[in-house]
């Protein structure tokens, strides 16, 4: 059937195909729901709709034949059907080609969207046209402006089915020039809290009553009081800290050292897991990556930092081969091309608008995407994440309730 209706659909569903670099692949469906439309033949009907007759291509008079209006008019008349016998049928293979124009790789959830909105669509672009809203300049703009969005949409599909071809003399060439991106090390972590925590005696009235009593002179030495006594616990959970670094260093167990770092801290939660399997650089904040200097048996230094103090040894470091890594790069890649590609198009052309019709600033210009932000340092509650992706950042230190 002819898809004049097209354009409708492509406009209420455009934002569906619109596919950022490097955004993971669409979801899969869940395991153990099967999807049952491959068994559907493509010729098969999946949606009708009632009460709209199909589009008929147009017919050219033949040539040389000049047409007769009264003949046309009364042929229209009787082959004319009435609403309540038409319908309109969309097959397997036709609903396929038309979520495929609208988005590629369409998941069964979005599909079902798409047929929830499409016989609104067909039943109310058929009024529409019936009404000869098609033929109006306002029309005419609007189609104008979705031609140039889907070509748009085009492009950069285009340029990502591009990108996506990644030669495999540069995933080797990647591979061997950044080997340490791919170091996998096994780490055991101990984490010693900055301070000892203490438990907040609540304070009855009198308590409360005194203090607002107390001159000026006398906060600021309460003050002092409590800031020295502050400084004195950091002060000793600095000394624990370089004490349990260097028993760790002389072989002492990491599971026992860290129970003794908490019990000190006063932390009433349960002590965090010390081993760390698989980390990768970008697995650790900055601050953090002289770890991987280390060989395998050395304990680093006590890295201080606002969540507290972390000691590291490295157990062993694993070279993963380029089969186990080359999806990841390939992604990588895939990335940067995408990008490269995107900032060539940007910078083909220039804008400049007339402040006296837009105001100050014309009409702004699209920020650049964001950039991920430097990571925080690593909790010690929670293992490094996977190796693939570099893991969010974490609060400091847990801290008790």
């Amino acid at each position: 059937m002819h898809k004049s209706w097209l354009m409708c659909v492509l406009l209420g569903t455009l934002a569906w195909g619109q596919t950022a670099p490097g955004a993971p692949p669409p979801a899969q469906p869940a395991q153990g729901s099967a999807d049952a439309s491959a068994a559907v033949p493509p010729d098969a009907a999946v949606i009708t709709v009632e009460g709209v007759c199909p589009t008929k291509p147009k017919t050219a008079a033949t040539k040389g034949t000049a047409a007769k209006p009264g003949a046309t008019e009364a042929k229209a008349t009787e082959t004319k059907t009435p609403a309540t016998d038409c319908k309109t049928v969309i097959t397997k293979a036709e609903f396929e080609k038309l979520a495929s124009g609208v988005a590629p790789n369409m998941t069964p959830q979005l599909k079902k969207q798409l047929a929830s909105v499409l016989p609104r669509f067909i039943a109310m672009s058929d009024a529409a046209k019936k009404k000869n809203l098609d033929k109006t300049p306002r029309y005419e703009e609007t189609l104008k402006f979705a031609k140039m969005q889907i070509l748009t949409n085009e492009l950069q599909r285009s340029i990502q089915d591009e990108a996506a071809k990644v030669p495999p003399e540069d995933i080797a060439s990647y591979y061997k020039e950044h080997p340490e991106a791919f170091g996998q090390f096994n780490l055991d972590r101990l984490f010693v809290p900055r301070t000892k925590q203490e438990v907040a005696e609540p304070k009855d009235k009198d308590e409360d009553a005194k203090d607002e009593k107390l001159s000026e002179d006398q906060q600021k030495a309460k003050q002092a009081e409590e800031k020295a006594k502050t400084d004195e616990a950091e002060q000793a959970m600095n000394k624990l800290a370089e004490s349990l670094r260097a028993r760790a260093a002389a072989g002492e167990d990491f599971v026992k050292l860290q129970k003794e770092a908490f019990d000190a801290g006063g932390m009433k939660i349960e002590s965090p897991t010390v081993n760390l399997p698989k980390v990768r650089r970008n697995g650790l904040p900055p601050a953090h990556a002289a770890v991987f200097d280390l060989k395998a048996g050395e304990v680093s230094q006590v890295i201080n930092d606002s969540g507290g103090h972390y000691i590291y040894k490295v157990k062993s470091k694993d070279e993963p081969s380029l089969e186990q890594v080359k999806d990841e790069i390939v992604s990588t890649l895939k990335n940067q091309r995408t990008r490269e590609m995107m900032d060539k198009v940007n910078a083909s052309f220039k804008v400049e608008t007339n402040e006296a019709y837009f105001g100050p600033g014309g009409t702004g210009v699209v920020p650049p995407p964001r950039m991920p932000n430097p990571r925080m340092a690593p909790s010690p509650m929670a293992p490094a994440a996977p190796p693939q992706t570099p893991p969010p950042a974490q609060p400091p230190a847990a801290k008790p309730n």
